[in-house]
């Protein structure tokens, strides 16, 4: 009776697609799949910000709409950890791999939390607009 289920259990299996395997990154990945790229990313679908990897490990990061802000990134326990001019507190994220690109989980004092979507890479550089633009 045992081996009369086997057949039907792997046919429930096969039904539903297998969640495409996700690569957790570190900083040797990260800065290959990174560097000289300008990253957009989503939050629950909503666009996000924008983010310049440049050699050196440094960044120009944007909210959208807001001011870029220089930075640099670093592996510290397992994850990717950055730090802003404007900002000096540290600000980590697990980094994914997987088909359709990277999607970074933010690794808070409580736990994981916020998790961003890569939806479009470019070789362009960040336009950044500074205060006081046409003042």
């Amino acid at each position: 009776m045992r081996l009369s289920l086997l057949p039907a259990a792997l046919a429930c299996l096969m039904a539903f697609p297998v969640a495409a395997a996700e690569e957790r990154m570190n900083a040797e990945s990260f800065e290959r799949y990174t560097t000289g790229r300008t990253l957009s990313f989503s939050f629950e679908g909503v666009p996000f910000g924008i983010e310049q990897y440049l050699p050196g490990r440094r960044v120009l990061w944007a909210f959208l709409g807001n001011e870029c802000q220089e930075g640099v990134w670093y592996e510290r326990e397992g994850m990717i950890c950055f730090i802003y001019d404007t900002n000096p507190d540290e600000q980590c994220w697990h980094f994914y791999r997987g088909e359709a690109g990277l999607r970074a989980t933010f690794v808070g004092p409580d736990g994981p939390g916020t998790e961003l979507y890569e939806v479009e890479r470019s070789g362009k550089p960040l336009i950044c607009e500074g205060p006081d633009v046409g003042v």
